[in-house]
């Protein structure tokens, strides 16, 4: 273990599951360098999963409008954040910058040791994505650390759902299910949820939790207006430390290729991933606890009968 006492930043822009997938090398830097203070710079309600997690001691918002003379070349770079930038010893970033604008324009302003990390894995590669975020902690001698994402969650869930362990306290379980992604074409389609939701009523003991958020829309509505109240809750657009403290005390997760499937398999969730056309090897949660479906002819082909099967199969909670 290092004894390195300054400071690290890491920036870490894009959607919940880059994140997610980039919490290796915060865990790998809380690791290697145990008394230093490691700051995350990104969107505020993504990145705040780090601070929850206890893998960041501080986090900051990346949507100050300042910050845009850092994309520019040349650009006129604003004095409360070269201040900003240069209390930092170490800063890693994983934003898109193509042509080095950022990285140069940082260095107009501090010192500081820099190292450019990649923004996506590059697919033709063949390498978890992240492995790839990994790759430039080499630079600081951090070599094989954990690739597997983790967040532990510590703290209490909130009031929003006593209802729900109040009936699953004598031992139906919890199934968290997300019917949605961030785009059309991960999705299973509506109707096969549909069926899928009514067999897990007729033949399971699980409670069910439907998550999801704005890309949703009306189909969560929809599907737990189906379900019986006494045995279903639907969490819509919840504040995202709030739905992983929720994972994580649920029992077992079903979704597609999305944010929230990392999400749940970070908080330690078994899950069951019902997979579409984006490449496996590269971007599916790691883990031990996670099972993939996909089919042949595309994920519309999938029957609810497989599925069904792999989740009794799993589970233990069928009759």
């Amino acid at each position: 273990m290092n004894s390195f006492h300054g400071k690290i930043l890491v920036i870490r822009g894009g959607a919940i599951g880059d994140l997610i997938l980039t919490l290796p090398v915060l865990a790998a830097l809380r690791r290697q360098f145990a008394e230093a203070h490691l700051e995350v710079l990104g969107y505020p309600h993504i990145v705040e999963l780090a601070l929850a997690g206890g893998l960041a001691d501080r986090v900051q918002s990346i949507e100050a409008r300042s910050l845009a003379g850092f994309f520019a070349r040349g650009g006129e770079l604003a004095e409360d954040l070269v201040d900003y930038f240069s209390e930092f010893d170490l800063i890693l970033s994983y934003l898109y910058d193509p042509d080095d604008i950022f990285q140069i324009n940082m260095r107009r302003c501090t010192g500081t040791q820099f190292i450019k990390g990649p923004h996506r894995p590059d697919e033709s590669a063949d390498i978890h994505a992240t492995k790839v975020y990994l790759e430039p902690l080499e630079r600081l001698a951090i070599f094989e650390a954990d690739s597997v994402p983790r967040l532990e969650m510590r703290q209490g869930i909130g009031r929003n759902v006593g209802a729900l362990d109040a009936r699953t306290a004598n031992g139906g379980g919890r199934l968290a299910m997300h019917p949605g992604s961030g785009s059309e074409r991960k999705n299973w389609p509506e109707a096969k949820w549909a069926e899928l939701l009514q067999r897990v009523m007729d033949t399971t003991e699980f409670d069910v939790l439907l998550i999801g958020g704005e890309a949703e829309g009306e189909r969560l509505q929809r599907l737990g207006a189906a379900l019986p109240p006494a045995r279903a809750r639907v969490a819509q657009s919840l504040p995202l430390v709030q739905l992983a403290r929720l994972l994580a005390r649920c029992d077992k997760f079903v979704g597609h290729d999305s944010g929230i499937s990392h999400l749940a398999a970070a908080v330690g969730l078994p899950a069951l991933l019902l997979w579409g056309a984006s490449a496996e090897a590269i971007w599916r949660p790691p883990g031990e606890r996670v099972v993939v479906l996909r089919h042949p002819q595309g994920l519309p082909q999938l029957s609810v009968g497989e599925v069904a099967r792999h989740l009794c199969d799993t589970a233990n909670k069928c009759e």
